[in-house]
C-alpha cells in the first residue's frame, strides 16, 4: 500500500510541475490577488464578502495608476461598487447592494481560500469559495471547523466536536435559525448538512453576539443563499458513499426555490470507504460483542442515510421579503444476527436503530423608514432516536427512545445610527420538550419521562467604530428567564478589536452564557453502544442550569501574505453532571454536579507564496474537573483534556488543479487504569486515581486532490480524491475496562478510522 501511495504522490507532483512550465506567460489574475497588491501599493484596506469577488478575473493593473484611477478601472471592469469610507478603508459591494460597514474581514485566507476572520472574532466560511483542505474533497463545514485552533474531536466524530475543552452538547448548531440536535450521518462520521447551497457559515469560540443563547461553548450557524439569483443553476455529484444533487430554480422575478438531496447507496453497494466507516462505528458496539462468545452463522445488515432541504425565497417588494426553510435528516440501521451459543443452540436477534430530524423555519424581513430593519421568525425542530432489539431465542424485546421537540419564536430589530454605529435588540421565546422512553420484556420494565422547559429572553447590543476605524467594539447583553427553574440570568458579552499598527491587531473577547439542555450517558450500552448519548433538560433536582464564563486576549500580525496569531483564554463551565461526561471508570454510574476549568493558548501561523499555502496551528491547554463529592471534591484531569494539539497543512494550486497534505497530532487522552491488586469477591473493578494515565499520542496524515475542468459550454466538472489516515496509523481514541463471565478484566480500546480512501465527481451547470 505504501508503494502505491508513493507512486500516486509522485505522479501528482510530476503532473503539477510539468504544468508549471507552461504557465510563465502573464495571465488574468483573481480579483482577490489584485486587491492584495493594491492594499500594499496604496496602503489601504478593502472590506468585502468573499462571495462578492468570487471567480472574478482581470489582468493586473498598471503600476503608474493613482488610487482613484485604479478604483475607476475596477468599477468599470467588475461591475462592483468601490466606496471610499475613509482615507484607508474601501468597501466593495455588488452594484445593487448597500454597504454594511460594521463587520470587517481582517484576514481573508485564514486557513484556506473561502475561510475568513472578522473584527468581531467570528470565523466565516464561504462554501462556494472554498479551496481545499487536506483529507477533504467537499466543503464539509463540520470537518472544516476542526482545523481551527482550539477545536478538535477527541473521537474523530463530527457529532462530538469539542471547542476549548467542552462537550459537543455545549455547542449551539443552527441551520437557517433552527437548533439542530443531530448533526451527523453514519452516527457522527459525516456532516448531515449539504454544503453546496450553504452561503453564510459562521463559527464563534468566544465573544458571541447577544442574539444567540442556550450554548455555553461554541456557535456554528449555517444559512443557505438568501438572495435571489434570477437564474437556474444546479449540480449533481457522487462519492464512494452517497449521491447528491442541488438546484436553484427561479419561479418568477420575485420568487425562487432552492432544493438539495443526498442519499447513500450503502444499502446497495459496499465500498472500501463504507467498510472503514462501518468498522469504526460497530467494532466495539453491543452488536458485535456477542460474537466474542458465540459462533456467528449469519449476518444481515442494511444501513442507509439521506438528507433533504428546501428553501423558498419571496421578495414581496423593495422593503419586505419572506424566507421558508425545511430540513429532513434520516439514518436507518437494520442489523440481524443468527449465531450458535456454547450449547450449540441457534439464536437470533433482530435490531433496528433509527435517527430522524426534521426542522422548519419561516422568517419575515421588513425595512421601515430611517433604515430600521426588523425580522420575525418561527421555527420548529424535532429529533427522534429510537432502537429496537428483538432477541427471539430469549423472548426478550428492548425498546429505547429519545425525543426532542423545540418550538421557537424570535423578533429582531436593528438601526444604523450612522456609518460607524449600529444598535440591535429583540425578544426570543422557545419551548423544549424531551421524552425518554424505555421498555423491556421478560422481565417487564417500562420507563417514560417527559420534561419541558420554556425560556423567555430579551437581548440588545451595539457595535461601533472609532472615526479612524482603528477601534471596533461590540457591547451586548442577554437576559433570560427560565420558567421551570424560576431563574433569571444576565449574560453580558463583548468584542474589542484595536489596530495597533498597520499590521498588528489586539483582540479581547468575553462572554457569559447558559443552557438548559445537555446530553447524558446512563449506561455504556445505550442504543447498543452505537449512539450512547441522550438529551435531557435541566430541572430543580439532579440536572442544574449550565453556566459558563470565558475571556480571551489575542494578538495578530498580518503582512505580505504572512499571518500570525496568538490567543490566550480562560474558560469555566459550572453545572455539569458526571453522567454527561461519559466516565468509564469508578464514576460510570455515579451522578454528581461539578464544573470544569480550561486555560489555554491558541497559536496559528499561515504563509502564502506563489501557488503554495501552508499553515501550522498549535493549542496548549489544561482542562480539569471539580465535582462536589467525586474524587472527594478534589480536582482531576478532564476526560476531554488534550494537553497538546497541533495541525499542519501544505496546499498547492496550479490553474484548476489543487492538492493538499495535512498532519494531525495530539497528546494522548486521559483514562483510568484498574488497580494491580483486585478484590475478586465483589465482582467490580477497582481503579487507580481518576484519569491518571494517558493513551499514546495520536497521529494522522491526510491527502486530497481536486481537479476542475470544463465539460462543455456552461457545464463545469470537478474530480476529487482523498485519503484519510494515509499511513494507516492504529490510533487509540479511548480505553476502558469490563469484566467477563469469569470476572476477569478485559481491556477495550476504541480505535480511530483506519486507512480510508474516497473519490468524488461533480457536475455543475
Amino acid at each position: 500500500m505504501n508503494k502505491l501511495l508513493h507512486r500516486v504522490v509522485l505522479f501528482l507532483l510530476i503532473f503539477n510541475f510539468s504544468n508549471l512550465a507552461f504557465s510563465q506567460k502573464e495571465e488574468p489574475q483573481q480579483l482577490v490577488q489584485i486587491l492584495e497588491s493594491l492594499e500594499k501599493r496604496y496602503e489601504v484596506k478593502f472590506s468585502f464578502e468573499t462571495k462578492t469577488i468570487l471567480n472574478i478575473e482581470l489582468y493586473p493593473l498598471k503600476e503608474n495608476l493613482t488610487l482613484e484611477e485604479a478604483l475607476e478601472h475596477l468599477r468599470a471592469t467588475t461591475n462592483l461598487n468601490f466606496e471610499v469610507l475613509s482615507r484607508r478603508f474601501i468597501a466593495i459591494t455588488p452594484s445593487d447592494k448597500t454597504v454594511h460597514r460594521l463587520e470587517e474581514v481582517v484576514v481573508n485566507n485564514y486557513l484556506s481560500k473561502g475561510i475568513s476572520k472578522t473584527n468581531n472574532g467570528t470565523v466565516t466560511v464561504d462554501a462556494n469559495a472554498f479551496d481545499i483542505l487536506p483529507g477533504l474533497i467537499e466543503p464539509d463545514v463540520l470537518q472544516i471547523v476542526q482545523n481551527l485552533p482550539g477545536v478538535v474531536s477527541v473521537d474523530e466524530r463530527i457529532s462530538n466536536i469539542n471547542i476549548r475543552g467542552g462537550t459537543n452538547d455545549e455547542n449551539l448548531i443552527l441551520y437557517e435559525g433552527i437548533r439542530m440536535y443531530q448533526s451527523g450521518h453514519f452516527f457522527g462520521l459525516i456532516s448531515a448538512f449539504n454544503p453546496y447551497l450553504s452561503d453564510d457559515i459562521r463559527i464563534s469560540k468566544n465573544g458571541t453576539s447577544a442574539l444567540f443563547g442556550n450554548g455555553v461553548s461554541g456557535i456554528i450557524s449555517i444559512k443557505n443563499t438568501d438572495e435571489l439569483d434570477n437564474k437556474f443553476s444546479a449540480g449533481i455529484g457522487t462519492n464512494l458513499l452517497s449521491l447528491d444533487g442541488y438546484a436553484k430554480v427561479p419561479l418568477s422575478k420575485k420568487t425562487e426555490i432552492q432544493l438539495s438531496l443526498r442519499r447513500s447507496f450503502t444499502d446497495i453497494l459496499v465500498s472500501k470507504t463504507y467498510d472503514a466507516y462501518f468498522d469504526r462505528i460497530f467494532r466495539d458496539s453491543e452488536l458485535n460483542t456477542a460474537n466474542d462468545v458465540n459462533s456467528l452463522l449469519a449476518l444481515d445488515e442494511r444501513f442507509l442515510f439521506y438528507d433533504a432541504n428546501a428553501k423558498f425565497l419571496y421578495d414581496i417588494n423593495d422593503t419586505s421579503k419572506l424566507r421558508i426553510s425545511l430540513l429532513n435528516i434520516y439514518n436507518s440501521l437494520d442489523y440481524n444476527q443468527v449465531f450458535a451459543n456454547s450449547d450449540n443452540n441457534i439464536q437470533e436477534t433482530k435490531s433496528a436503530l433509527n435517527q430522524v430530524s426534521f426542522g422548519a423555519s419561516a422568517t419575515y424581513y421588513k425595512t421601515f423608514e430611517n433604515d430600521i430593519k426588523t425580522s420575525a421568525q418561527m421555527y420548529y425542530s424535532n429529533y427522534d432516536l429510537d432502537a429496537q432489539n428483538n432477541d427471539i431465542t430469549n423472548n426478550q424485546l428492548l425498546i429505547q427512545e429519545n425525543k426532542v421537540e423545540d418550538y421557537g419564536l424570535r423578533f429582531d430589530i436593528k438601526k444604523a445610527i450612522d456609518n460607524d454605529i449600529e444598535v440591535r435588540g429583540g425578544y426570543q421565546f422557545n419551548e423544549v420538550g424531551v421524552t425518554n422512553f424505555e421498555d423491556v420484556s421478560n422481565p417487564d420494565f417500562t420507563s417514560l419521562v417527559k420534561e419541558i422547559v420554556r425560556t423567555h429572553a430579551i437581548f440588545g447590543e451595539t457595535e461601533r467604530y472609532s472615526k479612524s476605524h482603528n477601534t471596533y467594539i461590540r457591547l451586548g447583553a442577554r437576559i433570560s428567564y427560565f420558567e421551570k427553574l424560576k431563574e433569571l440570568v444576565l449574560e453580558p458579552r463583548f468584542a474589542f478589536n484595536q489596530k495597533i499598527s498597520d499590521h498588528i491587531r489586539l483582540e479581547v473577547l468575553g462572554e457569559l452564557k447558559s443552557q438548559t439542555i445537555s446530553q447524558v450517558i446512563d449506561l455504556q450500552q445505550d442504543f447498543f453502544g452505537i449512539e450512547k448519548r441522550r438529551w435531557q433538560l435541566s430541572n430543580l433536582e439532579s440536572v442544574p442550569l449550565v453556566k459558563s464564563q470565558q475571556i480571551s486576549l489575542g494578538l495578530s500580525y498580518n503582512q505580505n501574505n504572512l499571518f500570525v496569531s496568538l490567543e490566550g483564554y480562560y474558560k469555566n463551565v459550572e453545572g455539569i453532571t458526571a453522567q454527561s461526561q461519559g466516565f468509564q471508570n469508578q464514576f460510570q454510574f455515579v451522578n454528581d454536579i461539578g464544573a470544569y476549568t480550561v486555560t489555554g493558548l491558541d497559536f496559528l501561523i499561515n504563509k502564502r507564496f506563489n501557488n503554495f499555502s501552508t499553515w501550522l496551528s498549535y493549542t496548549l491547554s489544561n482542562n480539569d474537573y471539580k465535582f462536589s463529592t467525586i474524587n472527594e471534591g478534589s480536582s482531576f484531569t478532564s476526560s476531554l483534556d488534550l494537553t497538546h494539539v497541533a495541525n499542519a497543512s501544505l496546499t498547492y494550486s496550479l490553474n484548476n488543479f489543487k492538492i493538499g497534505l495535512g498532519l494531525n497530532w495530539h497528546s494522548g487522552r486521559a483514562y483510568t487504569k484498574p488497580l494491580d491488586n483486585q478484590d475478586h469477591s465483589n465482582s467490580t473493578i477497582e481503579y487507580q486515581n481518576p484519569n491518571s494515565s494517558r493513551l499514546s499520542d495520536y497521529f494522522r496524515a491526510d491527502l486530497s486532490a481536486i481537479y476542475k475542468f470544463q465539460l462543455s459550454k456552461g457545464i463545469k466538472a470537478e474530480a476529487g480524491a482523498s485519503i484519510w489516515n494515509m499511513f494507516n496509523q492504529n490510533n487509540i481514541l479511548n480505553r476502558y475496562y469490563t469484566l467477563d463471565s469469569d470476572d476477569n478484566i478485559i481491556e477495550i480500546d476504541n480505535r480511530s478510522l483506519k486507512f480510508t480512501p474516497n473519490l468524488s465527481f461533480r457536475v455543475n451547470f
